[in-house]
């Protein structure tokens, strides 16, 4: 499972000035969760493997902004079930044949019975030792969790001096 990485900024000034103004808090925080998810986004979909079509890296995007009422968050996602295994790896299991043919049709330009005893191949290879795991979202944050907390930080001290000067 991908665990959620959670930036929380208490400090006594933070505190306070969003208990004063939990407004112009968040005016300061989201702009810099949008910029953050926007470099997280960037960063996993560079490290995302594609087949060719592109349809896990294209599905990888935003969320939107999520305001509650002790939090502003935000996260980078897809809604692509296969997620998971492209992330973290898979056992040995059996896939399905088909897609594996349209990867090779597109990635090694195979057609008909070869494109098909190639895909045969590859998931029986699949069955017996699994597949590797990419971590496309886990290093895409450990690259950009620095300039997330940076950008987190600087938003909060701006709230801070816009509500207490």
């Amino acid at each position: 499972m991908i665990e959620p990485y959670v930036v929380t900024i208490s400090v006594r000034p933070v505190d306070a000035a969003l208990a004063a103004a939990p407004d112009v808090f968040v005016e300061e925080m989201v702009p810099a969760i949008v910029e953050g998810q926007m470099l997280l986004e960037r960063e996993v979909r560079e490290r995302t493997p594609t087949s060719g079509a592109g349809t896990l890296r294209d599905s990888i995007g935003a969320l939107p902004v999520v305001l509650a009422a002790d939090k502003v968050s935000g996260a980078v996602g897809t809604s692509l079930a296969y997620v998971l295994p492209v992330e973290l790896g898979a056992r040995p299991h059996r896939p399905p044949v088909e897609p594996l043919a349209d990867w090779v049709r597109r990635k090694l330009s195979k057609t008909g019975k070869e494109a098909r005893a190639t895909a045969f191949a590859i998931a029986a290879k699949i069955a017996k030792e699994g597949t590797p795991a990419h971590h496309m979202f886990a290093q895409g944050l450990a690259a950009t969790q620095g300039q997330i907390q940076e950008l987190l930080a600087a938003a909060a001290d701006r709230a801070v001096g816009r509500i207490a000067p």
